[in-house]
């Protein structure tokens, strides 16, 4: 498949809350949880006023339509290892999944944060299959939280 990559921009908020609302694990056979929960103060900060000082992220598009966006805040969520390390979101639409978009998504961010930052973290739940992609691009675990996990990117200095 091909798709094009580019930065993602402030007008680019409504993507973002969608990619948001996918970046949400959900157990294989489970319900997806009702969007409300983007209003959830803990979720909402992953997206709310994008294009702060210090965001950065990147969307993949499908003859222009969205079809997945990673994007890194300094924030203090699910994630959070220290203020100067943001945290990573990404989301791949379901019908996209599992064709390498996830992981060129990631790739270049990982490239573009490198000039600005010492790391980047997350937080996945364990039986995520994002968490080989994780593990494949040098995320180490720092922080196991029952089911879930704290991950690092240590940057090259």
């Amino acid at each position: 498949m091909t798709f094009d990559i580019q930065p993602l921009t402030s007008d680019d908020q409504r993507i973002l809350w969608e990619m948001l609302y996918q970046a949400i694990y959900v157990p294989f056979g489970a319900a997806p949880p009702s969007r409300a929960i983007l209003e959830e103060p803990d979720i909402a900060h992953y997206a709310a006023g994008w294009g702060r000082d210090g965001d950065m992220g990147l969307i993949a598009l499908d003859n222009g339509t969205p079809i997945g966006a990673a994007w890194l805040r300094l924030i203090q969520g699910y994630g959070y290892v220290a203020d100067d390390i943001p945290e990573l979101t990404i989301a791949v639409l379901p019908a996209y999944r599992g064709q390498g978009i996830g992981t060129e998504l990631l790739k270049g961010l990982i490239d573009h944060a490198s000039r600005c930052y010492r790391g980047i973290s997350l937080s996945v739940v364990g039986e995520n299959p994002a968490m080989r992609l994780y593990e494949k691009l040098d995320f180490q675990v720092v922080r196991p939280d029952g089911a879930s996990y704290t991950m690092l990117l240590r940057m090259a200095e």
